[in-house]
């Protein structure tokens, strides 16, 4: 089987109205219409009658649903409908989220805190991999997917391609590992990281759970690739041909552009420092050039700061108020748009753009941020609207 069908097993067939409906937005969709709707009540089987549509139309699918919880229960239904297929879960990877804030009456600055689930910030590396490398993918997301995740392009450029056979300097290849994020630890291999030992190169891929790459070298000549269970240590494969390594982060960026990266970002700071000097704002410019300056110095030697989105615009080379990348550019422009109980989803997706905007304009006129960062954000209604096509409500 390649990766271009979707095979749907269950011992469950059509019934009642199922059949019609699924013939009918099947060729509704192969005729080009942009909208279907599916009616039906709860308990009717509408998972299953999605699930014989996405395998029929044969299209790469993003489900999105309006909270986390029916977003996982209906992944796992896909599972065990597509077994044979990708299906992947892509959420915000935050199990706590306190976003980045101000209150100017009280002069109150709220630093953002997180606390990340990294079994879900590996779903979402899986779920995006799969999206750039295969056809007969499902990806059941949150309303979250609509926020800036980094560019689908700039992602694909960094990639590192391993060949079996190949001449590779360690020096060049250590060093590009570290610019798409992964960490050294000859200690502790874990998820986004490489150890070294001798001529052993070890490899724990961001989307991975329990596999790991080792690459054992004779001088520059890569001269085998294994694959190997992370717990038991056992080779599953001990000839793979070829290995693709994704960046370990969302937000990375091509070397040869990180230094028109920097310079830009200088530019505009001191842009907003005479900007703030100007209107007598002394704290505010000390404010934003202490703070800007700091990440970039963390930019510069680790590859990565917090809150790194606030740049993206820089990353992903894009105009003042052009909108950013999502989940959605990381899928091909034929791809099937299902909406799960749109009338609680659709208007979560209209809403979440105008309130991100406000408080980011609080942290820009404050010197908290950039101007840049107002354009790390959601999508506005408008801007998901261009960027889907064929469509099941």
């Amino acid at each position: 089987m390649t990766h271009d069908t979707f095979q749907l097993i269950s011992k469950f067939k059509p019934a009642g109205d199922q059949g019609q409906a699924i013939r009918k937005l099947a060729s509704g969709i192969s005729q080009g219409f942009e909208k279907q709707t599916l009616k039906g009540v709860t308990g009717s089987g509408k998972t299953f009658t999605i699930a014989n549509v996405i395998a029929q139309a044969g299209r790469p699918t993003l489900l999105i649903s309006h909270n986390k919880t029916l977003a996982a229960q209906l992944a796992s239904e896909l599972q065990d409908f597509f077994p044979k297929n990708a299906v992947h879960y892509f959420v915000s990877y935050y199990d706590y989220y306190q976003p980045e804030a101000y209150i100017p009456t009280t002069d109150t600055h709220i630093d953002k805190e997180t606390q990340i689930n990294e079994e879900i910030d590996r779903l979402r590396h899986a779920a995006t991999q799969a999206v750039l490398t295969r056809r007969d993918v499902i990806v059941v997301a949150s309303v979250s997917c609509i926020y800036g995740l980094g560019s689908p392009v700039e992602y694909a450029k960094v990639t590192i391609d391993l060949e079996k056979g190949k001449e590779y300097s360690m020096q060049q290849l250590l060093k590009r590992l570290h610019h798409v994020q992964y960490e050294r630890n000859d200690v502790s291999l874990v998820r986004g990281t490489y150890s070294v030992k001798g001529e052993v190169m070890e490899i724990f891929p961001s989307g991975e759970l329990d596999i790991f790459y080792r690459l054992e070298f004779d001088h520059a000549h890569l001269h085998r690739i294994k694959r190997v269970q992370y717990l038991t240590r056992d080779v599953l494969d001990a000839d793979v041909e070829r290995l693709s390594l994704f960046p370990a982060k969302h937000y990375v960026a091509p070397e040869e552009n990180m230094p028109d990266i920097i310079e830009q970002i200088r530019k505009d700071l001191a842009e907003r420092i005479t900007v703030f000097k100007k209107e007598n704002k002394l704290i505010e410019a000390q404010r934003i050039e202490e703070r800007v300056n700091f990440d970039l110095e963390m930019i510069q030697t680790m590859g990565y700061c917090s809150g790194i989105e606030n740049y993206s615009r820089y990353f992903d080379r894009r105009h003042e108020g052009e909108p950013p990348a999502t989940l959605l550019e990381y899928f091909p422009k034929d791809f099937l748009l299902v909406v799960d109980e749109s009338h609680m989803t659709l208007p979560q997706i209209r809403g979440m753009y105008h309130g991100d905007r406000s408080r980011k304009e609080v942290l820009v006129d404050y010197g908290w941020r950039l101007p840049a960062a107002i354009d790390n954000r959601p999508l506005n209604w408008d801007e998901f609207l261009a960027r889907t096509g064929v469509t099941l409500y």
